[in-house]
């Protein structure tokens, strides 16, 4: 697989000519074995990301930190697999911050709504009263998540990420330096890092 405006005049892997590379068509992805092959690939590598940097939290706390650092790395690599896998499932790319929230959003509802009250229900069938408060008890949280994505979204939607209608407190997120304005500034005079690092303030403590 190579990227770019055109073939190169040979492949970096096997040396084959620029004739015999073909475009790739990620719509003809669709319903195929492959494109299913891809989604396992996907969950299986992020599902090992997830589970080495367990070990590697494990391997820590019981002394082992060259171990904790061969599972970081592998951890690392296994994301950078599962990204691979993901960009073939969405036209080659990782889709926009909008395309996200709503896809991230929509994933959340499903996991408040279906996903977690079903495993509920079927804990409590089979006698595991403890697993379905569990299963609930993190239903509740995805529904949080599910309200939180959207409203990020709005914010886009809206054009009020860096600017409100009355003065408010934006917080530098590198460094902590504080504004009081309608809009974050574009540069942080403190750290010079850009707008993109400024947020409103939470203040629940």
């Amino acid at each position: 697989m190579y990227e770019g405006a055109e073939a190169p005049a040979e492949c970096p892997v096997c040396h084959a000519k620029a004739d015999k590379f073909k475009e790739f068509n990620p719509a003809a992805l669709k319903g195929t074995k492959t494109e299913q092959n891809l989604m396992n690939a996907f969950a299986g590598e992020s599902q090992a990301h997830t589970k080495y940097l367990y070990y590697a939290s494990k391997a820590k706390k019981d002394g082992y930190e060259q171990i904790a650092g061969f599972f970081e790395e592998t951890a690392r690599n296994e994301k950078e697999h599962a990204k691979i896998w993901f960009k073939f499932l969405h036209e080659g790319d990782i889709p926009t911050t909008t395309q996200n929230l709503a896809d991230a959003a929509a994933g959340e509802n499903y996991e408040w709504t279906d996903m977690y009250e079903q495993m509920a229900k079927e804990a409590m069938e089979e006698g595991f009263p403890e697993l379905a408060v569990k299963f609930r008890g993190v239903g509740k949280v995805e529904k949080h998540h599910e309200e939180r994505y959207r409203k990020l979204l709005k914010n886009i939607e809206d054009k009020v990420v860096f600017s409100r209608d009355g003065d408010c407190i934006w917080q530098c997120r590198n460094c902590g330096h504080i504004v009081i304005g309608k809009k974050a500034p574009a540069v942080c005079p403190v750290c010079n890092h850009p707008q993109s690092f400024f947020q409103v303030e939470e203040s629940n403590y």
